[in-house]
């Protein structure tokens, strides 16, 4: 039941992050895409099912993961200078495997703090490229087909998870789906600084969803009631993505003030 969950929020993030990239332009629509929108229903559902303790013990393992989506979207950004998007995708899958084999290993050390601090980390060492404002035309032909390819990428990978050894099932749930699909449309139609722009938002909407994931097991394990632990959670992943992407606005119009 919860596979076919993912699989039909899938293309639902999909399809806000491209209508907010419409609206509001790459970086808010990276920012959307980064944050829990699948794992928190996905969450949710568990949080329904299984013992608290079972889902804060999934929940500090999805965290652990974070550092391997950073070494993807951050890939993705430098590999889009030079190479076309097939490579990109490639190049960037290649660096989540990765580091996703170092930081699911037994004996990797502090693997909430890492997963705290890798956004931050992608933030600062993302290729510079100028900020993009407003939103951008993107065609109902090429919404459907990025609701298309996030569907076949998505079934894939869980029908992968499903029968695959559970180190690599459990890299496979965490692989970007929506930081593969919506950059490799993004390249060849809008170029290159318009693909650092959604990645550096995907990074900032990954500092709400490494937040999400900090704090639900560090309230489900202080004994709040699973309502009120998934509630705060939520609130604190929106809450500090929000933040930083007024922050790092408020930074980049700082040297234009008189």
């Amino acid at each position: 039941m919860l596979l076919i969950l993912k699989l039909a929020l899938v293309p639902a993030s999909i399809l806000l992050a491209t209508l907010a990239a419409r609206r509001f332009g790459h970086a808010i629509s990276g920012v959307l895409s980064g944050l829990p929108l699948i794992a928190a229903p996905v969450i949710g559902g568990l949080l329904i099912d299984l013992d608290p303790a079972q889902v804060a013990a999934i929940g500090a393992a999805t965290l652990a993961s974070v550092p391997a989506a950073i070494a993807h979207i951050v890939a993705f950004a430098w590999l889009s200078r030079r190479l076309p998007w097939w490579a990109c995708l490639a190049g960037a899958a290649l660096a989540f495997a990765a580091v996703g084999w170092i930081v699911t290993a037994p004996g990797w050390p502090l693997p909430r703090l890492a997963g705290v601090a890798a956004p931050f980390v992608a933030l600062a060492i993302m290729p510079r490229s100028p900020r993009l404002a407003g939103g951008v035309h993107v065609p109902r032909g090429e919404i459907a087909m990025r609701v298309g390819a996030a569907v076949a990428l998505a079934a894939v990978i869980l029908l992968g998870a499903d029968t695959l050894p559970a180190r690599v099932s459990g890299l496979l749930l965490a692989f970007p789906i929506t930081g593969s699909i919506l950059p490799s449309f993004t390249l060849p139609a809008y170029g290159h600084p318009a693909t650092v722009n959604l990645l550096r938002g995907f990074a900032n909407g990954l500092i709400g969803f490494a937040a999400f994931f900090l704090a639900l097991p560090a309230l489900l394990g202080a004994g709040a009631s699973r309502a009120a632990a998934f509630l705060a959670a939520l609130s604190a992943a929106v809450l500090a993505a929000w933040l930083v992407h007024r922050f790092r606005g408020a930074a980049a119009r700082w040297p234009s003030d008189p």
